[in-house]
Parts: C-alpha cells; sequence; structure tokens
C-alpha cells in the first residue's frame, strides 16, 4: 500500500511531482480548513516533508499518531522539537552541506556591498549622479580587516575561507574550541566583537543561542563595526540591534534574516548603513534543488528501510 504523507507547505515543482508520484500526498497548505483536515488523514500519516521555518507544529504531531518521519527542506531544524521526535520514536533529516558555498557567497556578497556601498553607488550611477555631481565617496574594503565568525561549522568554515581569500584576518567564537583550525579561537564572544571589524552570525538558532549577540556585543562591536546575520533572526537582539545602528554605535549591518520574517523592522528601511535580503541565503537555482532531492531521498530511504541519508534524530 502506498505510503500516505503530509506535505506542510510549496516546495519546488520537481519535488511535489517526486512526491506525488511516490506517494499518496495531503498538502495541508491548500487545506480550507486545516484542523478538519488533520483530523481526516492524520491517523494513516506516515510522514511529512516540511521546512525549516514550518518545522512540525504540535498540531501536526497530535493529529498524526504513526508519524514515523519528518522530512525537512533546509539544514536549520530549531522549529522541530527534537526532544518530542524522539520520545515518539519520529526520524527526522535535513538538508546540510548542499546549501553551504551558497550561504558562504551570501554572507560575502553581504560585505562587500556593505563594505563597498554597492547598492548606493548602484543608485548614484541610476540617478544620474556620476555625470551630474561627479565621482561617489570613497569606501572601505575587506582587504587587511579581522573577521570573527560566530559559529565555525560547517558554513561558518566556507566563510572562513572566503574571508582569507580577501585577505582578511579569521577568528572565531563557537561552543567549543576546535583544535584542529587553524584560526584564533575565543572563548568570550563579547571579547571577540571588541577585537574585530566584522562579526559574522552563522550559528545554528536553539534555546541556547537565542538573543547571543546582545546589546553589549553590539557596542563592544564599536562604531567601526559591522554585523553579518545569514543564520537565524533569533540570534540577535534586534530592538539593541536597530538602536545601535541608529545611534552609530555600530558602524552597519549585511542582514538575510530577521526575528520575525517576513516583517522587517521599519527603521531598517531608511538606514543607509544596512543592506537587507529576504532570507536569501540558499536561494540559488543548483543549491535549492539539491535541497529537494534530499528531501525526497531521505523519504525513500526511510520506507525502503534503508539508512538516511541526513538523519537529525
Amino acid at each position: 500500500m502506498t505510503a500516505e504523507i503530509l506535505m506542510l507547505g510549496r516546495m519546488l515543482p520537481s519535488v511535489m511531482e517526486a512526491l506525488d508520484a511516490a506517494y499518496t500526498v495531503h498538502r495541508l497548505w491548500e487545506a480550507p480548513d486545516r484542523a478538519a483536515m488533520l483530523a481526516d488523514v492524520g491517523p494513516r500519516i506516515r510522514g511529512v516533508a516540511t521546512d525549516g521555518h514550518l518545522g512540525l507544529p504540535g498540531d501536526v504531531m497530535e493529529a498524526c499518531p504513526g508519524l514515523e518521519i519528518a522530512s525537512s527542506y533546509g539544514v536549520g531544524y530549531d522549529a522541530i522539537d527534537i526532544d518530542a521526535c524522539r520520545a515518539r520514536g519520529i526520524r527526522v533529516t535535513n538538508t546540510p552541506d548542499v546549501l553551504n558555498d551558497a550561504v558562504a557567497e551570501m554572507a560575502l556578497g553581504l560585505m562587500l556591498s556593505l563594505c563597498r556601498r554597492i547598492p548606493q553607488a548602484d543608485a548614484y550611477v541610476r540617478a544620474g549622479k556620476w555625470v551630474s555631481e561627479g565621482n561617489f565617496g570613497l569606501t572601505g574594503e575587506l582587504t587587511g580587516r579581522k573577521v570573527g565568525i560566530l559559529g565555525l561549522g560547517r558554513i561558518g568554515k566556507e566563510i572562513a575561507r572566503r574571508c582569507q581569500a580577501m585577505k582578511m584576518q579569521v577568528v572565531y567564537h563557537g561552543r567549543t574550541e576546535q583544535v584542529h583550525e587553524p584560526y584564533p579561537f575565543y572563548a568570550d564572544l563579547e571579547a571577540m566583537a571588541r577585537d574585530v571589524d566584522w562579526l559574522v552570525v552563522i550559528a545554528p538558532g536553539s534555546a541556547s543561542t537565542k538573543g547571543i549577540v546582545s546589546r553589549a556585543v553590539l557596542e563592544a562591536l564599536g562604531p567601526d563595526g559591522a554585523l553579518v546575520n545569514v543564520a537565524r533572526g533569533s540570534l540577535v537582539d534586534e530592538a539593541a540591534l536597530v538602536d545601535c545602528l541608529a545611534s552609530g554605535k555600530i558602524g552597519g549591518a549585511g542582514l538575510d534574516v530577521f526575528e520575525a520574517e517576513p516583517k522587517v523592522p521599519e527603521a531598517l528601511f531608511g538606514m543607509d548603513n544596512v543592506v537587507l535580503q529576504p532570507h536569501q541565503g540558499s536561494a540559488t537555482h543548483k543549491t535549492r534543488a539539491a535541497m529537494g532531492d534530499l528531501v525526497v531521498k531521505n523519504l525513500a530511504a526511510h520506507f525502503a528501510g534503508l539508512p538516511l541519508l541526513t538523519p537529525v534524530a
């Protein structure tokens, strides 16, 4: 008998086609009455296809007593209660590694855009000011600057390598020192922020990292420092960040993620010292296709009784 799975949100057409071909798929986001659909199909659901933002809500878990696996599209799984899944025997997978390069590229893109004022210079040319007002003003550069990476995991290491290619000095902070990595380790995040020109946030989102980039850390970064966040908005005290940017307590920020996406603090829109992105870190054709392929392959492995490709729990 074909397994029945629940898809919590829209995915790439290729992913939905592959799942439709292999399973009976129920699309929760299309249901006119979410609770009614869950009550109807929940007892038959064996798998869930979700993403890092939708996670595995409590009402879905409760409605699906026979749930065996949640295959998540994204590397972050902070929206999934892993302990609850383990207690219920629910396997969880994510899509690591395949998005490392794309997210690292976004981090460097934000750094370059902020440092070299690329959005402002583009607007300057488009407005005809190069002709009417002369050359655009001078900017900073990355060469010779020190960058502190918060979270030297898979993506953090890729960012570090790219920063080295830009002739930057790399240091890092994390839960533990990685003794075989060539970069200096800081046990104290505030101390690292005080010593660097750039602070790049790429640690996982969790209860332990919520607000880890506090007002004290931001003020330690200082008026000549800049923050780049390509991890989760929850890691940064967003209200403190807005205040520090407005008051000049930090020099600037490149932000791909926010606390309550897709809502972005309106105060940021008028600031000239920020570069904003709509959570595009992994949003390339190549990377998203690879992520979708892992979602499909993890479900297939589970139902075939084979080892999962990228298990979390």
